[in-house]
């Protein structure tokens, strides 16, 4: 059962880890590729076998396009998280990635079918939009403290990242492959996407190559969700998984410093629980 409390920890201090490494949100995307990449590569030599029954074409198609959209989907977060903030931009993008990747059940694969589904669902995302919403409320009386953040590049990197990471989880879903056979595929279509964002812009500097240990640590949570899934079950794994916001929301105020009135943390605090009360459900409604 532990297992599966790692993607959370893993993909929850991926922010904390790269604003402590340093560098652009290119070099940044460009480096935890590098270490997805290093991690795929070490994974598929030790276990080969699930890669070698299911290599074709339609699996290179999806896993390179998969990474691609991945590597949009982290890019603009990670720009985001620049404009506005760690503690406000993992909140936010949560709850964006889980309605859009909900509504994309719905309308694509049919997945919601029953009066308990919708109506439950239906909650559920209702929850998660007022959750992200709570999350990025200011206290009017503290604005000249926040005057450094650009909501309106903010917004724009939170819209692309969303896409970017619908398109990632979507593809996967619709050429129905293995996601677990994928990883290598994936890992060559985010170092490619990566590189199209940080070509020409200091891509080559000590800060990508430092934020190898980045998608190393991604790499680490991304296998362990596969094998939780294969214990647990989807539901479960899924929803513990975003327990993640707690470390990276929590961890950028407590860490990396990002100042917070008193209100805002009760803002904060409320607004985090509900996006994983949200997620929960949507999980286990699957």
């Amino acid at each position: 059962m532990w297992i599966a409390l790692i993607p959370a920890l893993a993909w929850g201090s991926i922010g904390l880890i790269s604003g402590k490494l340093g560098g652009n949100a290119n070099q940044q995307t460009l480096g935890m590729t590098w270490g997805a990449l290093i991690f795929a590569i070490v994974t598929t030599i030790v276990a080969p076998g699930n890669f070698l029954a299911n290599n074709n074409l339609q699996l290179w198609v999806a896993g390179v396009l998969s990474g691609l959209f991945w590597s949009l989907g982290q890019n603009q977060q990670f720009h985001a998280m620049k404009a506005v903030g760690i503690s406000k931009t993992v909140p936010i993008s949560t709850g964006a990635q889980l309605v859009t990747n909900a509504l994309a059940g719905i309308f694509l694969f049919h997945e919601w079918t029953t009066t308990r589904q919708l109506s439950l669902g239906s909650l559920a995302l209702v929850i998660l939009v007022v959750g992200a919403v709570l999350t990025a409320l200011r206290d009017k009386s503290a604005n000249s403290i926040e005057q450094n953040e650009d909501w309106k590049k903010g917004t724009t990197a939170l819209v692309l990242s969303t896409a970017g990471y619908l398109g990632y989880t979507v593809v996967v879903n619709l050429l129905k492959v293995d996601a677990q056979a994928m990883v290598l595929p994936q890992a060559l279509g985010m170092v490619a996407g990566a590189s199209m964002f940080a070509l020409g812009k200091d891509a080559f500097k000590k800060e990508s190559f430092k934020n190898i240990i980045t998608g190393l640590v991604w790499g680490t949570g991304n296998l362990c969700m596969f094998q939780a899934t294969a214990m647990i079950g989807l539901a479960v794994s899924f929803s513990l998984s975003q327990t993640g916001i707690v470390i990276s929301t929590f961890g950028s105020i407590l860490l990396l410093g990002e100042h917070k009135t008193k209100k805002e943390m009760v803002y904060v605090t409320v607004g985090s629980l509900m996006v994983i009360i949200g997620g929960v459900m949507l999980g286990l409604l699957k």
